[in-house]
């Protein structure tokens, strides 16, 4: 004889989940139209061009920004190992202006497209890279200190899950197995089977 478990609820789909699909499909299909758009007004080798001149700088500006990165990572080992050996600083660190922003505004000019194009061109302004910046660091820190402290739902979600993790209950047994033979060592238990199949 079964007993029937009891059904539980879908569990209800997220509004983000929802949406991300929906604003994929009307990008996708703004891109498609401001395209037709532009071929019809430039025509069909003038819109060529303009996704292979935007493919080219992309690809230039991602160059020179992993470039910088890499610079930038180097200057920051030499520092630490000056700093380890005592030698004094000679130069300031130097400040960093939005390399991921900037990979970012490449990666979108190679992605073809006016709208990504736009963007892209609009990453590629030092002051918009900054005010992104500020405000993506303190977006960060915002949702740090919440994270943090203690009382909050995220620490009252984590309490619940840590006492009931999905609710589910498995039956078993613990056997504890602390007396030893005497004389025994605690590394002997004898012959072990071999780790490989």
């Amino acid at each position: 004889m079964t007993t029937a478990q009891p059904h539980s609820p879908r569990p209800k789909r997220s509004r983000a989940r929802s949406l991300i699909p929906l604003a994929i499909a009307a990008w996708l299909v703004l891109e498609i139209w401001l395209l037709t758009v532009v071929a019809d007004t430039a025509g069909a080798l003038a819109l060529l061009m303009l996704i292979a001149g935007s493919i080219v700088l992309g690809a230039v500006v991602i160059k020179s920004a992993g470039r910088r990165a890499f610079r930038n990572l180097t200057e920051t080992i030499q520092r630490q190992q000056r700093q380890q050996q005592g030698t004094p600083e000679v130069g300031g660190a130097t400040p960093t202006t939005g390399n991921g922003f900037l990979m970012l505004g490449g990666l979108l000019m190679i992605v073809p497209g006016v709208l990504t194009d736009v963007l892209g061109l609009l990453l590629l302004i030092p002051f918009v890279r900054v005010m992104l910046g500020r405000y993506a660091e303190k977006s960060l820190e915002r949702r740090v200190r919440a994270a943090a402290v203690p009382g909050s739902f995220t620490d009252a979600y984590q309490q619940a899950r840590m006492h009931q993790p999905d609710g589910k209950v498995v039956q078993g047994e613990v056997i504890k197995n602390d007396e030893r033979q005497s004389g025994q060592r605690p590394g002997d238990e004898g012959p072990r089977p071999p780790l490989t199949p």
